[in-house]
């Protein structure tokens, strides 16, 4: 664990600032997850649903949602006095996609939020994110209600790597969501140290 507190006395140092993604599929819960860790008021960019995007818009097992994000959520959180991390929670839509580029431009590492009622909403997300090379943990949100699966038949599911972390989490519980983001910091900086370990082999 990387994140402990800091001794006392100590001067007070610029944070690093960290840039995290939160990605997924329509209406699985990346705007409540920033919003139930940020430590400002969340920026949102939500729209009422409309019936010109019913057609388009998969609402089964959603009925109730009747908003969507049309850019982008923003929110921030402290890890520790010199680690913060700015979230961006990106659009699910597949018509807002031409987003993800810019919104991935810097970024450390991702949360790919996952709903084991609709799993198959999340494989665009995770392709994204190994196409590019971008570290991610996925953290299935653990909804009222739905089946509960082990996090290893997740994984299955989604034909991921061994490395890739799977964890369940609770994306309206600001210390759930809160580990979800330190695994992903966590698991980035270890993949980082193993790439600088490689290269460093080969020279």
């Amino acid at each position: 664990m990387i994140f402990g507190r800091s001794e006392r006395g100590k001067t007070p140092v610029e944070p690093v600032t960290l840039k995290i993604l939160v990605a997924g599929g329509f209406g699985v819960g990346k705007t409540t997850l920033v919003g139930a860790v940020s430590e400002i008021r969340p920026l949102r960019t939500e729209e009422m649903l409309s019936e010109a995007g019913r057609p388009i818009d998969d609402t089964s097992g959603i009925e109730r949602k009747t908003t969507t994000t049309v850019a982008m959520d923003f929110g921030r959180i402290t890890l520790r006095e010199d680690l913060v991390l700015y979230l961006f929670g990106t659009p699910g839509q597949d018509r807002f996609w031409f987003l993800w580029d810019e919104l991935a431009t810097g970024a450390l590492g991702a949360v790919v939020l996952a709903d084991t009622r609709r799993l198959e909403d999340c494989f665009a997300a995770v392709d994204y994110f190994e196409r590019r090379s971008i570290p991610f943990v996925v953290g299935v949100n653990c909804f009222e209600g739905a089946a509960l699966y082990p996090a290893e038949a997740v994984r299955q599911a989604l034909d991921l790597d061994e490395q890739v972390p799977v964890v369940l989490c609770d994306a309206r519980e600001r210390n759930s969501v809160k580990e979800v983001l330190i695994d992903v910091v966590e698991h980035a900086m270890l993949i980082s140290a193993t790439a600088r370990e490689h290269a460093a082999t080969r020279h």
